[in-house]
């Protein structure tokens, strides 16, 4: 027993602090629920027994009637209505209603999930679409809370209706049921009902499409050989291969070669005409651009619009390939059959390599074609060279004749002179001489006559240089006279008119006897010139060379002679240097006696490279020198100017 709350009766902590209670009121799962205090004001514990009334309830059951006899019944539970049992308790239902999409060439139709929501306490439903953000759509609550007629007949939609994977109509709309909640499916089992299995919400095609677009680009190589690789491997590799395209089938239709490149560097493919010389056709290098090659270019859906966009990858999933060009394949390039008939090397190695290819054997594509028709050539005009009127023969624009600048160089300032007389039936023309000289630059002929005093005839160039063709010669293959042809007695026919050699220089002779190998058949011409040069002279003499010793045969005091020979040694060597000699004279001649010492004289054209022989320079010393032993350089100097 305690005391009664009088004053004085009390005893207070003066330690304590704490007077709070402790609450009994809690929440479960959403639906609140009185609960026993466990400890009293200040948190002091209670003397008293903590059991729940779940267990008082559970031990008064247990009948233990061996130890405390029979127990009492309980007394029933009081009445609870069903809006105070079934308060806060309602099945949610997972599901999606389709909609139709009209004039949007982006989508057809849209999924639109939704959850379905029943409420025990009153049978009522709401159907309520989750927000998504930046949908442009009105969402939220679509079917506010009511019961939902189920028939024309006065029923209404009640839970044990519901199931999974079940169609169900709410004012005309369809719903899908494919998922529900934990406590659903408790509920559900507890009223014997056996649920379906759970669907998936089929994935909506505009949304993953947008999710596809926005979301983090990730890009798994199949391989080790990616584009990067490719590029670094196989740029400026090029397959080329040679094929036909027959095009007989078609009106005027022609077999044409063409050569196919395949870029490995982006697997493009490119097609080059093959044009030769006055085939007709317009120099277009390509048929067919650098681009990716479908197999089959019209096999894309019949929606595509292709008047405005190009195949990508996207439409087309089958393009041609290194495998696919093989030699005798036929390939069909944009409806244009196409026969391989042979590759380069390059290709050959890296088909072995890639793909095991062996057999490379060429197809001969050419056949026996028909002759080209054989052009006439027109027969010479005579107006200019027959060079020079081939060419309007040959192409629509006359170019000029190519030249030998190589044979220009070698044998520039080089001609050969032959003697000749003119062999005609005219009393008027025996016994006119000519002089015949032939270029060697450039295989020219020219014709001088020299004067003859009262003769009646204008001398002069009777032939311009050119070449002179033999008679009866093709126009086409025209053959022209050389030195073979002008041996001692031959008779040449240049334009209508006969000429006979009869005599030439003897550099003549030195020449085709140095190089007879450029002149075939030159044997009789060295032959016969020898013979008349024996015959005028006693022995063959050799034509003097060009900075080479001068032999001549002298008669002591013959100074004109001597003179002579000097100047045409000169003339010769293309000796111009008298200035130049005369001023190292003046460099000698210290006192300006306008004499110098026969030493000193040979001194000074060994210095200047005087291209003449010691014992001819003896003897114009000692031609010019006078009593004293000096010679004048300003005469020596005159000997020697030959121009």
């Amino acid at each position: 027993m305690s005391l009664p709350f009088l004053p004085g009766n009390t005893f207070n902590d003066p330690t304590k602090s704490k007077y709070h209670l402790a609450h009994s009121l809690d929440y479960k799962n959403g639906y609140s629920l009185p609960r026993r205090p466990e400890i009293g004001i200040g948190g002091e514990p209670l003397p008293v027994n903590q059991l729940s009334e779940a267990e008082l309830d559970e031990l008064a059951n247990m009948r233990p009637t061996l130890t405390y006899g029979q127990a009492k019944q309980a007394p029933p539970e009081d009445f609870v209505p069903a809006h105070v049992a079934f308060d806060k308790k309602v099945l949610k239902f997972g599901a999606y209603f389709r909609q139709t999409v009209h004039e949007s060439p982006n989508e057809y139709y849209r999924i639109r999930p939704v959850n379905i929501y029943y409420y025990l306490e009153d049978d009522s439903i709401s159907v309520v679409e989750p927000h998504v953000e930046n949908s442009g759509m009105p969402q939220g609550k679509l079917i506010k809370r009511q019961r939902l007629p189920k028939n024309d007949q006065g029923d209404h939609w009640h839970w044990k209706d519901f199931n999974l994977g079940i169609n169900v109509t709410f004012y005309g709309k369809v719903f899908r049921v494919v998922d529900c909640d934990l406590f659903t499916q408790n509920f559900m089992a507890s009223e014997g009902i056996d649920l379906n299995s759970c669907e998936g919400i089929p994935s909506d095609p505009y949304n993953k499409n947008r999710k596809d677009a926005a979301a983090l680009q990730m890009f798994n190589t199949p391989s080790n050989f990616d584009k990067l690789k490719q590029f670094l491997e196989l740029d400026r590799k090029v397959l080329r291969f040679y094929c036909m395209w027959d095009d007989r089938d078609s009106m005027f239709g022609e077999i044409r070669p063409y050569i196919l490149q395949y870029y490995l560097v982006d697997d493009t493919v490119e097609v080059r005409e093959v044009h030769e010389p006055n085939d007709g056709r317009d120099p277009f290098p390509l048929l067919l651009r650098r681009q990716k090659l479908p197999k089959d270019r019209y096999k894309v859906e019949s929606s595509f619009p292709s008047v405005v966009m190009e195949l990508s990858d996207h439409e087309i999933k089958d393009w041609y390939t290194p495998r696919d060009f093989c030699i005798g394949t036929t390939i069909y390039i944009y409806n244009r059959r196409f026969l391989i008939y042979d590759c380069d090397d390059f290709t050959k190695q890296y088909l072995n390599l890639k793909y095991g290819v062996n057999d490379f054997t060429p197809i001969d594509v050419k056949g026996s074609g028909q002759a080209a028709p054989r052009a006439d050539l027109p027969p010479y005009n005579g107006f200019g060279s027959l060079e020079d009127s081939l060419q309007s023969c040959l192409s629509l624009i006359p170019q000029p004749p190519k030249k030998d600048f190589i044979k220009m160089l070698e044998n520039d300032h080089k001609v050969l002179r032959f003697g000749a007389i003119m062999d005609s039936v005219r009393p008027e023309d025996k016994g006119r001489r000519f002089i015949i000289s032939y270029r060697l630059a450039d295989d020219m002929m020219m014709i001088y006559e020299p004067p003859v005093r009262n003769s009646g005839i204008i001398s002069g160039k009777f032939l311009e240089r050119t070449r002179v063709a033999k008679p009866y010669s093709r126009p086409e293959q025209p053959e022209f006279y050389g030195p073979q042809d002008m041996y001692i007695g031959a008779r040449i026919e240049v334009f209508h008119h006969r000429f006979v050699i009869i005599d030439a220089d003897d550099f003549v002779l030195f020449y085709l006897e140095n190089f007879a190998s450029d002149f075939p058949g030159c044997e009789k011409t060295i032959a016969s010139i020898r013979e008349l040069k024996m015959s005028q002279v006693g022995a063959p003499t050799q034509a003097p060379i060009k900075g080479a010793p001068l032999e001549v045969k002298r008669t002591p005091g013959d100074l004109d002679r001597l003179v002579k020979e000097v100047q045409a040694q000169l003339r010769k060597s293309n000796y111009l240097n008298h200035m130049t000699l005369r001023d190292a004279f003046l460099g000698y001649d210290k006192d300006r006696t306008g004499k110098i010492d026969m030493s000193g004289l040979k001194a000074v054209c060994r210095r200047n490279n005087l291209p003449i022989d010691d014992d001819i320079i003896d003897a114009l010393i000692g031609a010019c020198a006078s009593g004293d032993g000096l010679i004048d350089y300003d005469g020596f100097i005159k000997f020697l100017n030959w121009a």
